[in-house]
């Protein structure tokens, strides 16, 4: 049966506009009721009822990378970000910095994905030949097609890290359910100082888990203080302070490392 509405052009016109942009940022801030308490009901393992590819999906993230395949030829990261307003927002599962603007892309394999967002997790997500991090930030972009590319790197305890450093008193006072103006931010102040990194198809690593993410993870470690991950955690739903995803199955998927220096071959 199809119903008709008597309307006028411009009530259209919002109306489609603005389901064009819900629908464009559904995967990455629909907010469900998923946790990361094991056992209770709607921890990691109980995923799949918030999205069958999180129970059943064969391309899952995060995994862990071991054996790698090295490959000059992917060329380096092409990121075209400039300074856009931006918000800190607390869902209770992570915190992330939302632009509100055009804030840039990254460009792979002719594709370009605007930047979105980024969060935090903590420990990181993915591993290295079984070694987990203490932080892992995820830099989350979105083509015109809605397939993601996302950034992560990993963090070990050290120094300050610059980023969270600027953002420290905000994400100190803010409460589940909340966003702070953070004024204009630029994507650069993240630091990709890493030429070399790895390369391999997944998904995000929340619910709905969909499996349309280009993954590229930095290879160099960074360094964060014992504070700075403490406010993020703290900041969160209690529970939910360790916001990791177990690592997944990479179901003999190829995981690409692009460094420069050398000619091919395995590791």
């Amino acid at each position: 049966m199809m119903i008709f509405f008597q309307t006028n052009p411009t009530t259209i016109f919002v109306f489609l506009i603005s389901l064009i942009l819900s629908s464009h940022y559904s995967e990455v801030d629909a907010e469900t009721e998923f946790s990361y308490i094991e056992g209770s009901g709607t921890g990691p393992e109980d995923w799949g009822q918030f999205g069958p590819l999180c129970g059943n999906g064969t391309m899952q993230s995060p995994i862990d990378i071991q054996h790698v395949q090295v490959s000059p030829t992917l060329g380096e990261l092409q990121r075209h970000y400039k300074p856009a307003p931006a918000v800190l927002v607390n869902s209770g599962h992570d915190i992330a910095v939302e632009w509100r603007q055009d804030a840039g892309k990254i460009t792979i394999n002719g594709t370009d994905y605007q930047l979105r967002e980024c969060h935090w997790h903590s420990p990181s997500e993915h591993t290295f030949n079984g070694t987990r991090y203490d932080l892992e930030i995820h830099v989350v972009h979105q083509s015109s097609s809605g397939k993601f590319a996302v950034v992560g790197i990993v963090y070990k305890f050290g120094r300050p890290d610059p980023f969270l450093a600027r953002l420290y008193n905000q994400i100190r006072n803010i409460g589940s359910g909340e966003e702070r103006n953070l004024g204009i931010i630029n994507p650069e102040d993240i630091m990709f100082d890493s030429k070399e990194y790895y390369r391999y198809k997944g998904s995000l690593t929340t619910p709905p888990c969909s499996e349309n993410v280009t993954w590229t993870i930095l290879k160099k470690v960074k360094t964060v203080s014992t504070i700075q991950v403490k406010a993020l955690r703290e900041a969160l739903d209690e529970g939910n302070e360790s916001n990791a995803r177990p690592t997944q199955d990479t179901n003999g998927r190829l995981v690409q490392l692009y460094c420069p220096r050398r000619n091919g071959g395995s590791t």
